[in-house]
């Protein structure tokens, strides 16, 4: 699908067209590809006179794929997070391709920035001016919702916390190991995010269509955030990893208890299962066995067996 998004004075209009039929209408500031096929792709190609990457193109990990220049034309590829309400959000590539008119970006999924930029610009319809602008406040966007997401994350990342360091026998380390795992690729995800958007800032910014004051400034201004973020970002890679080495400390001290628990009944009961083995052999000659005080005599002797041990590990602080 192509939306074009494109000023009619004050008035911004945002439409669904045709590849079939369509020209790029004048005053377009923006057209954004949705999952194009190939004739949406051909037809944005020859309005524009440029070349629009396809997917497995924009997959590509290498920083010449990902930014670059081809005829005049500035070429941008950053992972955005999609799904960012979730635990375990996703990440996609989007594209971004500043020309010395509209902006285009192409992509195959829906991250919230899009939708926020448009809202904005409905209410801030002067927010239309070049295709520029449209690029550095979809920046501006994104960054505002990678810290959104970020924020969710670390207050998910806090109340984990609390539950691992309740004290309670009933945690359930396996679900809250299970939820630091997705909060730890969440966070890797997020920071492989940012440090695209900084490559991308830095990309643009040596752009000769960034010939003004403004623009640059913006620019390093959103390298700050992203990478104040990123920053903020680590601190909570590190409090993941600090939770989760400490739910695994806690239950080995858990699984040490059940196992001290079990050595010292065992031990415990080594003395009277020793007399009652002696008690229990088949020889001739045993008067205890015809005694009558020999049975309370034999039980009274386990007991007692029994009970000194466990005394004698209350009193050196082994229970």
């Amino acid at each position: 699908m192509i939306r074009v998004y494109r000023s009619g004075g004050l008035a911004c209009e945002l439409s669904t067209v045709d590849p079939a039929q369509w020209s790029m209408p004048s005053g377009t500031l923006w057209i954004d590809l949705i999952n194009p096929t190939r004739d949406e792709d051909a037809a944005v190609e020859r309005a524009l006179g440029l070349s629009v990457p396809t997917r497995e193109e924009m997959a590509e990990l290498e920083a010449s794929s990902r930014v670059y220049r081809e005829n005049g034309v500035t070429y941008a590829t950053a992972d955005l997070i999609t799904n960012g309400d979730d635990a375990l959000p996703g990440l996609e590539p989007v594209t971004f391709v500043l020309t010395d008119g509209p902006l285009v970006t192409v992509r195959y999924t829906d991250p919230r920035p899009f939708a926020m930029l448009i809202e904005k610009l409905g209410r801030d319809p002067g927010l239309c001016t070049s295709g520029l602008d449209m690029f550095l406040n979809l920046m501006e966007t994104v960054i505002d919702r990678s810290s959104n997401i970020l924020s969710s994350n670390a207050g998910r990342v806090e109340v984990i916390a609390g539950q691992v360091f309740s004290g309670g026998r009933a945690v359930g380390f396996d679900r809250l190991i299970t939820q630091l795992g997705k909060a730890q690729m969440a966070s890797a995800r997020i920071e492989q995010s940012l440090a695209g958007l900084l490559r991308v800032f830095a990309f643009v910014g040596m752009d000769e269509r960034v010939d003004r004051d403004e623009p640059r400034a913006h620019l390093r201004s959103l390298g700050r955030d992203a990478d104040s973020l990123i920053s903020h970002n680590q601190s909570v890679a590190v409090a993941i990893n600090f939770q989760l080495s400490a739910a695994l400390g806690l239950i080995n001290i858990e699984q040490s208890s059940i196992i001290k628990i079990f050595s010292v009944a065992a031990v415990a009961f080594l003395p009277p299962t020793l007399i009652a083995s002696i008690y229990g052999m088949n020889f001739q000659h045993m008067p205890e066995l015809s005694q009558p005080w020999g049975y309370p005599a034999a039980v009274v002797a386990m007991v007692v067996s029994a009970i000194l041990p466990l005394a004698w590990f209350k009193r050196k602080g082994w229970l």
